[in-house]
């Protein structure tokens, strides 16, 4: 098993995300609140990163930043080797909800950035056919979120975000909501959509073997104040399927990243109980 990565790690030449010294402090009715401190990491380009923690770590802290959505109190945020911008326009967002418009069909729903840019229908259509065919829902055009399984709703919401070709591919544990059955077949159909379109991607998540089957390298946070306590690489070959999950190499990989992460949810439970 390949050894874990310092998140002091000199900067890759390929960087496209990178945080260093990043702190971000919440003001609440009970008081300050330290989400991150001092995180430090970066992501190659072309790289499947999962984050994973306990609840409360600053996953989705880290998600809100790169998406736009809030900025660090402190440190450096780098997106392509440059500042990070509030309005990057090259960064797709897949949320945990499936938030697909009800009222559009699911080829209308995959189209709809590429109306909001002007793109001609036809133009439109035939890409949304396209992405629409990568996530597995070709013969689907025409269904209504209504009529679609709640793993296939999650698709459309991919195929929209991925619809704009953006370089990097923000995922806030899109799959929590499914069954564990529909997560490894989606998974699989991630695998083969990261390496057809190489995006730079970043999934949020708090399933261990979620993250090591998508990932090329796994950050494990703390619990509160998050930090990065590890960042492991993820040493399996490619192409990678669910498969995999039954090899003796995945199992190791599971079971030392949960020996990492089984303080730290220790250490949420008793903060939540207290």
């Amino acid at each position: 098993m390949a050894a874990p990565v310092s998140p002091s790690a000199a900067r890759p030449a390929s960087e496209m995300i990178g945080f260093d010294g990043v702190s971000v402090v919440f003001d609440t009715p009970k008081g300050q609140v330290v989400a991150l401190d001092d995180v430090s990491f970066s992501i190659p380009e072309g790289e499947f990163a999962s984050v994973i923690g306990p609840s409360g770590c600053g996953k989705t802290t880290i998600f809100n930043i790169l998406g736009g959505f809030l900025q660090g109190n402190s440190g450096e945020i780098r997106l392509e080797g440059k500042p990070l911008q509030q309005s990057a326009t090259d960064v797709g967002l897949v949320f945990q909800e499936d938030a697909a418009f009800p009222w559009r069909s699911a080829l209308d729903n995959v189209a709809f950035p590429l109306e909001l840019k002007g793109v001609g229908k036809e133009e439109r259509h035939a890409r949304a056919r396209e992405f629409l065919q990568m996530v597995g829902l070709s013969g689907f055009e025409d269904k209504y979120p209504a009529e679609l399984s709640g793993g296939m709703r999650q698709r459309v919401s991919l195929a929209r975000t991925l619809v704009t070709q953006p370089k990097v591919l923000l995922m806030d544990e899109p799959f929590a909501a499914l069954d564990e059955q529909t997560r490894l077949l989606i998974g699989d159909k991630i695998t083969t959509i990261h390496n057809e379109m190489k995006q730079t991607t970043m999934l949020i998540t708090h399933n261990i073997t979620e993250a090591v089957q998508l990932s090329d390298r796994v950050l494990v946070m703390t619990y509160r104040p998050g930090r990065i306590k590890k960042v492991v690489e993820i040493d399996l070959p490619w192409p990678r399927t669910s498969e995999i999950l039954g090899s003796e190499k995945f199992g190791q990989y599971v079971a030392a990243i949960w020996d990492d992460l089984r303080v730290e949810a220790s250490r949420g439970l008793e903060a939540q109980g207290a």
